[in-house]
C-alpha cells in the first residue's frame, strides 16, 4: 500500500522540481539592482514548467555580439524585465534575423516565428539589452 501511495505522489514531486518562469518584475540581482533579462536553456509543453535548466542573466546595457559558446543556439525561453527591451540576432556578430522582445515572459521560443519556416528556439547567437 505504501508503494502505491509513493507512485501516486511521484508525479507531483517531479512537477514541483521543474522551474517556473519568474515574474518580469522579480528579475533582480542579489544586491537588489535590476536584471534586464534572463535566458533559459529549457522549455516544456506546460507553461508552468518552462524556464528550466541553466539560466543566463543579462544586465542592462549588455551588448554581446558573440554569445558564449555554451549558450550559442541553446536558448528556449526567456523573461524580460519591465521597462526593458531585449534585441536578439540569429547569427553571431549581430547578423541574420533580428527580433525585439519587450517586458514579459516568452515560455517557448518555438512559438515565435523567425522568417518563413523557422522559429526562435535554439536560435539566439547575439543580444543587446537596454532598460529605460
Amino acid at each position: 500500500m505504501a508503494t502505491a501511495h509513493t507512485l501516486l505522489l511521484l508525479p507531483l514531486l517531479l512537477a514541483s522540481a521543474w522551474a517556473q518562469c519568474p515574474a518580469p518584475a522579480d528579475l533582480k540581482n542579489a544586491d537588489g539592482s535590476k536584471v534586464c533579462s534572463q535566458l533559459y536553456v529549457d522549455d516544456s509543453p506546460y507553461y508552468a514548467q518552462c524556464c528550466g535548466g541553466d539560466v543566463l542573466q543579462v544586465q542592462p546595457g549588455d551588448d554581446i555580439p558573440y554569445i558564449p559558446l555554451g549558450w550559442n543556439d541553446k536558448i528556449s525561453s526567456l523573461v524580460v524585465a519591465p521597462l526593458c527591451e531585449l534585441n536578439v540576432w540569429s547569427r553571431r556578430g549581430k547578423e541574420g534575423y533580428n527580433r525585439k522582445f519587450k517586458s514579459g515572459v516568452v515560455y517557448r521560443l518555438r512559438e515565435i516565428k523567425k522568417g518563413l519556416f523557422g522559429d526562435w528556439d535554439n536560435s539566439i547567437s547575439a543580444y543587446y539589452c537596454k532598460c529605460y
